[in-house]
């Protein structure tokens, strides 16, 4: 492996990490799309596995009620699992460049959908079809790209969740999401043992993170840092839409 390619997955671990310790959110829409730029979307999502994870354990511990909030959405976490081991398969099978076209569109779409509320209506109206189709379709989209943020956010506004449920269920789905990649990936042989000894490693540039950015999070304008990580976020999705269509 590519010491300089270590070196800024390092990098981009510990920033996405002090980001998400310090405003609750961030360390997968971050690092997902960043580590994208010096690899294939297959390899970026390999190694964050375990990171990801270790992320969604302390966010969901620091909400308290976990067995209550598994007991309220164990339905729509299931069918994100499946979704997300769909999407898994025609990753490992495909593995196209062009589902990095797909990972900035969502981003996009998740910056849209911070300066004009989209409304979906339609998610109150029809909510065990709306479940349906987010478990499924959501997971298929975690399973490719790693982020699901945009339709998690319209599917809990419109089902009047309060802040705590909608993050828990975020965390909860994209904990067991990774599971269910994780069994896939071991399936058909695709997490090696080099995955596994850099996603190990990783958690300790992510505990860190973690917790330096905790630590700040009393001392940050949490909604300054927000349009600044808006900010990159476009001129990340941006660089990987040109250098995708560019090849």
């Amino acid at each position: 492996m590519d010491f300089d390619f270590i070196l800024a997955f390092a990098v981009i671990l510990c920033i996405s990490s002090i980001v998400h310790g310090g405003i609750g959110f961030g360390f997968g829409m971050i690092c997902t799309p960043l580590v994208a730029l010096f690899t294939d979307i297959q390899t970026t999502i390999l190694y964050m596995l375990i990171p990801t994870m270790l992320v969604n354990i302390v966010s969901i511990l620091s909400e308290g009620k976990f067995f209550e909030a598994l007991r309220k959405f164990w339905f729509i976490i299931t069918l994100m699992v499946i979704g997300s081991c769909i999407g898994t398969v025609l990753l490992i099978f495909a593995n196209s460049d062009y589902f990095k076209l797909l990972l900035a569109l969502i981003i996009f779409v998740y910056l849209f959908q911070s300066l004009v509320k989209i409304e979906a209506t339609f998610v109150a109206k029809y909510p065990r079809s709306s479940t349906y189709g987010l478990g499924i379709f959501g997971g298929i989209l975690s399973g490719l790209t790693n982020i699901v943020a945009p339709l998690m956010i319209m599917y809990s506004l419109e089902m009047k969740y309060t802040k705590k449920d909608t993050i828990q269920l975020s965390n909860l789905c994209f904990l067991f999401t990774k599971i269910g990649q994780m069994g896939v990936f071991l399936f058909y042989g695709a997490f090696t043992l080099e995955s596994f000894k850099i996603s190990m490693l990783s958690l300790i540039i992510v505990a860190l993170g973690l917790f330096f950015g905790i630590k700040l999070k009393k001392r940050i304008d949490a909604k300054f840092y927000a349009k600044i990580l808006k900010v990159l976020l476009f001129i990340i999705a941006a660089i990987l839409v040109v250098e995708t269509v560019g090849h």
